[in-house]
């Protein structure tokens, strides 16, 4: 199972994965495949850093809803599938940077939550955890994301309360580090990933263990202990 929309090019030590299925950018299953096996194909190459990046006015509308709201055991393999994504991404031995070209909410907005550095769009896109606005539920594993990386006179009105914020105010709630103009997108997150790769990859890899390692392990926890029955209850 593949999807032909995402897409990897390496050039110069840095990964360039690119989701653009000309719509909302959905983590289907066959997406969340396809973004795991070109990092795995990341994984067998000498690159230092991975730029992650959307279609021009979106970055990802989150899980594809069609799944989620279908049969519980497709919708709790999905969920589970792009936990892993996440888990896979926030742990990962090289540095991650999201080119946010514009959209990012629900998942598309955990994504920004899970890497290390993220360049968005200027314009009029919204940016945010609107789950419990659309009657859906913020899971533990997005509550957690959303504590070690928003600020936290913000957190509960972007996690409890599902505000969607410009650009602009995402910088200063955290789901961004920088906005620049929507043509200069890619390149700029390109040259953050460039300078990152630069970084001795045994301490960067070793530094992000220790880290993040805790917060992993208790995402884990969760997942083995709760996920289903959160799908189910």
């Amino acid at each position: 199972m593949a999807d032909n929309n995402i897409t990897l090019s390496i050039e110069d030590g840095v990964a360039h994965v690119h989701m653009d299925d000309g719509k909302a950018n959905a983590f289907s299953p066959a997406a969340i495949a396809s973004i795991n096996s070109l990092l795995d194909e990341v994984d067998e190459t000498d690159a230092g850093a991975v730029v992650i990046s959307g279609r021009e006015g979106r970055l990802s509308g989150g899980f594809d809803l069609k799944v989620i709201t279908g049969d519980p055991e497709g919708a709790l393999a999905l969920l589970t599938s792009g936990i892993e994504m996440l888990l896979r991404l926030y742990a990962s031995p090289r540095p991650v940077v999201v080119a946010c070209t514009g959209h990012a909410v629900a998942l598309g907005a955990m994504l920004l939550l899970s890497v290390d550095k993220r360049v968005g769009a200027a314009g009029d896109f919204k940016l945010g955890l609107n789950e419990t606005a659309i009657g859906m539920n913020l899971p533990y594993f997005a509550l957690v994301l959303a504590r070690e990386r928003l600020a936290r006179k913000h957190l509960h009105e972007a996690t409890q309360l599902a505000r969607l914020y410009n650009p602009a105010e995402a910088v200063d709630i955290g789901f961004l580090d920088q906005v620049v103009e929507p043509g200069d997108v890619i390149a700029a997150a390109v040259e953050d990933a460039a300078r990152l790769a630069q970084l001795s990859r045994g301490a960067f890899a070793l530094t992000r263990k220790d880290a993040r390692g805790p917060v992993v392990a208790s995402i884990r926890k969760w997942m083995d202990t709760d996920l289903a029955g959160m799908m189910t209850g």
